[in-house]
């Protein structure tokens, strides 16, 4: 079964075309700067084969018009006939408690996906008008939507809830509902694969670290905290958001200030985080580079950044009531030695310790703690797309069984 992934933003669309026999990504690819003249696809195929294109890409449905037409290209595709894409899987950021799980798309998914969007403004539109593109362009291939929060809604009341009035959960459903669930659930299943245990014999911390961070507690294979909330603005340090403050912080700010609801909300997602502390970048290589160089603002990032992970660390541990793995992934986690020694350094009492060696090598996939470590430290690349493709062949199967 060929699976095609999308996971449509604002102004991009990434893709994958997924054959989920053999779980490789036939072709991959993006399309940057929707909406603009000088929008660019770029597709790599498996073998290598890389073509860039560049249009008049206005809107979704061009782009993924430009996207089948480079897939079915008679000297850089990998198919010959649109129905060889068997099923479509989208990344849906937010299903907040109407969904709790992967769906097949019908008019009443896409309501609740409309519901959605108060909470989740940046996203879920974008993530919409891929769906309709795909109606318009692969009409009889069944679609599904794959949503980040949905690893998260076994979290218990006790863990989602705010210290706000009953009442604003009940009418505006206010609660913590988490983001980044299909690389946690794809890395915590392979953890498992790596130690040869039973999942749900295991209790895990998951970090994803990249541009975005979020920090998970998976026992027996359940999520039952993480650190982003109500919106991914929540939990840890970030490339450009703040991640955990107190509230009053930018009551404070918007007075002095004079900012609006629009600006308070840029100041945080835009400009805070290892950019608004480092003044630098929010690129952690960048960061870490002008840390070397002597920066002392660059290096109180850093330290910022490290500090927090390690604190959920210790609280995730605590409520779990211990950890047999840490697991780190994204693109900070999987590729910054520094970051993980940062992280785990001092957290010895907990059993963890890191072999430095294996922690600045170049593998990919690996086992960073010694013989000594009581916790396994893994580095694990997450693979989202796959995950996304498996979610839906399953809810395809499911459907075609009925």
């Amino acid at each position: 079964m060929n699976i095609l992934v999308l996971n449509c933003g604002s102004s991009s669309v990434k893709y994958q075309l997924i054959n989920e026999d053999t779980k490789l990504a036939l072709a991959r690819g993006s399309v940057e700067r929707v909406g603009t003249s000088g929008a660019i696809l770029t597709n790599v195929r498996s073998d290598g084969d890389e073509i860039k294109v560049t249009g008049d890409i206005l809107e979704h449905t061009t782009a993924i018009e430009y996207i089948l037409a480079v897939l079915l290209s008679k000297n850089h595709g990998v198919i010959t006939n649109k129905n060889e894409i068997h099923a479509v899987g989208h990344r849906v950021v937010h299903g907040g408690e109407t969904f709790t799980g992967s769906v097949l798309i019908t008019d009443e998914v896409i309501k609740g996906i409309r519901d959605n969007f108060d909470i989740a403004p940046l996203h879920n539109p974008h993530n919409l008008r891929g769906i309709h593109a795909c109606q318009t362009h692969l009409t009889n291939i069944p679609q599904v939507a794959v949503f980040d929060t949905a690893f998260h809604h076994e979290i218990p009341p006790h863990a989602y809830l705010y210290g706000i009035p009953y009442s604003l959960y009940s009418q505006y459903k206010i609660r913590r509902y988490g983001f980044h669930g299909t690389s946690h659930e794809y890395v915590a299943h392979r953890a498992a694969e790596l130690l040869r245990k039973d999942i749900k014999k295991l209790k895990l911390i998951t970090a994803h670290l990249g541009n975005g961070c979020s920090i998970t507690a998976i026992d027996k294979g359940i999520s039952v905290d993480t650190s982003m909330g109500f919106t991914p603005l929540e939990g840890l340090l970030m490339g450009t958001r703040s991640g955990d403050m107190d509230p009053s912080v930018i009551l404070y700010v918007m007075s002095k200030e004079g900012l609006n609801y629009a600006e308070a909300n840029t100041l945080l997602n835009k400009h805070s985080g290892l950019q608004g502390i480092s003044g630098v970048s929010n690129d952690m290589r960048e960061v870490i580079a002008e840390m070397n160089d002597g920066n002392k603002r660059a290096k109180l990032a850093f330290d910022v950044f490290c500090y927090r992970i390690k604190k959920y660390i210790g609280s995730y541990a605590a409520a779990m009531g211990g950890v047999d793995a840490v697991i780190f992934t994204g693109g900070i986690g999987e590729n910054s030695p520094d970051v993980r020694k940062g992280v785990i350094d001092n957290l010895q009492f907990l059993g963890m310790e890191i072999d430095k060696t294996v922690n600045a090598n170049k593998d990919k996939e690996k086992a960073i703690h010694t013989n000594k470590s009581e916790v396994s430290i893994f580095v694990i690349p997450t693979n989202e797309e796959l995950m996304i493709a498996l979610q839906t062949k399953e809810v395809v199967k499911s459907i075609k069984k009925k």
